[in-house]
């Protein structure tokens, strides 16, 4: 009854499923469906630039290229990782005690050629997780920008997607995950708000602090290079998260379209929030603010979005703007350099949300719980759930995360040299300038 009520529950659940469908391959493709997720996997492919944009833009003219190489650089590295063992890991059945998983015939995608799963080919399925995979290291990235060899940054995805995303993809998404199963419904997570966001921000806390703070934070006034390149980014941002969360509902239907229906209203509310107590505080409204405020109310949304209510979503965006504003503040009052606000939007933001969420479920969904639960489940009981989730993300973050980082500093270098730090990672590393323009800041 647990398994079968999971499934019910759990808005990614044909993926989390996988292992038990695939031994009973369907041949009819649902048409309807298939186009929603090719749809919805182009959509979260989008923010890849998107997040480049974002990036790019809040850094110096001499680092914009070498900034958005890191969002760019994931496609390749994340996209080949993925189809070798990333999606064998992910979704295959549990291995060494749970840690993670295995299926022979996942690797290298080898054994779903013909595989049609809930009227879906998988492999729609698997690259609409694969763009999942590429973005979330490409996240962290905002923490290390403007002083860290490429090299190094490219070896840091790698190990960092098979030692911290894959096995916790594995644990809150696979069939027999141990926080897929963890209460009466498992952790809700339905596009990665432990996954993605929280693992993300807290490994990127971790690099700042482990590589310490760019030359001269926080004395040298480091200003945005190119905040309509910003802006730009964060629209498609904004618009790549309707496939993100909507489409990881795995259907096209009713579940997707408050998916699609929270996001948008968390989204503006959170960029409405920021507007306001910047307004309250300084008098003004800035676009640095208001981008800030739109990401806030999309990665707390994240993990919610298949189980609340609009009145939910507008509240829990507002939080979150206030949230991460506030974080943003600790940020320069304690002086360590998440340069681009990693920790302080994703990682703060979307454990917000995760943990919020239980108090904003619909009925339905605590109903169905209840009968799982064998006849009692409330807003306390899945908060313990998803405190679970967090705790163990947090653990595998910092741990897995620290480990890296020494590995890579010790093999093939992280943090840069200082005379190519001065000069910028444009023309250090790469060799060119991003706008073809004398940089007026070589010497910041």
């Amino acid at each position: 009854m647990k398994r079968k009520m999971v499934s019910a529950l759990t808005a990614a659940w044909v993926l989390q499923t996988m292992p038990a469908l695939a031994a009973a391959p369907e041949t009819v493709i649902d048409t309807g469906t298939t186009s929603w997720m090719l749809t919805s996997t182009a959509l979260v492919l989008l923010m890849v630039p998107g997040l480049a944009m974002f990036y790019g833009g809040l850094v110096r003219t001499k680092n914009v290229l070498g900034t958005m190489m890191h969002s760019f650089v994931a496609m390749a590295v994340i996209g080949v990782l993925w189809v070798v063992v990333g999606y064998a890991l992910t979704f295959g059945k549990s291995v060494m005690g749970g840690v993670v998983g295995w299926n022979s015939d996942y690797f290298l995608l080898k054994g779903i050629d013909s595989s049609i799963t809930n009227g879906v080919p998988e492999y729609v399925l698997a690259m609409f997780q694969g763009k999942f995979a590429i973005i979330t290291p490409a996240l962290i990235s905002g923490a290390l920008a403007e002083r860290v060899y490429f090299r190094g940054y490219i070896l840091f995805i790698a190990l960092w997607f098979l030692v911290i995303y894959c096995p916790l993809c594995h644990w809150v998404w696979a069939a027999d995950g141990w926080l897929f199963n963890l209460g009466a419904a498992g952790v809700i997570d339905l596009a990665g708000g432990t996954v993605i966001h929280v693992s993300a921000g807290v490994s990127a806390l971790v690099i700042a602090l482990m590589l310490g703070a760019r030359r001269g934070y926080p004395q040298t006034p480091m200003l945005p290079n190119n905040m309509v390149m910003t802006m730009m980014g964060a629209g498609l941002l904004w618009v790549g998260w309707f496939g993100f969360n909507a489409g990881s509902t795995v259907q096209s239907g009713l579940d997707t379209a408050r998916a699609l229906t929270m996001t948008q209203i968390s989204a503006a509310s959170g960029a409405l929030t920021w507007l306001v107590i910047e307004a309250l505080i300084y008098r003004k409204a800035t676009s640095l603010g208001f981008v800030s405020g739109i990401l806030a109310g999309l990665v707390v949304i994240t993990p919610a979005a298949g189980v609340v209510l609009p009145g939910g979503a507008l509240v829990l965006g507002a939080l979150s703007s206030m949230a991460c504003y506030f974080a943003l503040k600790a940020k320069n009052r304690l002086g360590y350099d998440d340069s681009l606000d990693c920790f302080g939007i994703h990682g703060v933001g979307s454990g917000l949300g995760v943990l919020l969420l239980s108090f904003f479920i619909r009925d339905s969904w605590m109903k169905d719980a209840a009968e799982a639960a064998g006849g009692a489940w409330s807003a306390w009981n899945q908060l313990a759930v998803q405190l679970a989730g967090v705790g163990a993300t947090v653990a595998l973050a910092v741990v897995g995360t620290l480990a890296i980082y020494f590995v890579v500093e010790k093999s093939v270098g992280f943090r840069i040299e200082e005379q190519g730090e001065v000069e910028g990672l444009d023309q250090f590393l790469h060799g060119e300038n991003g706008y073809g323009l004398v940089r007026s800041d070589f010497i910041t």
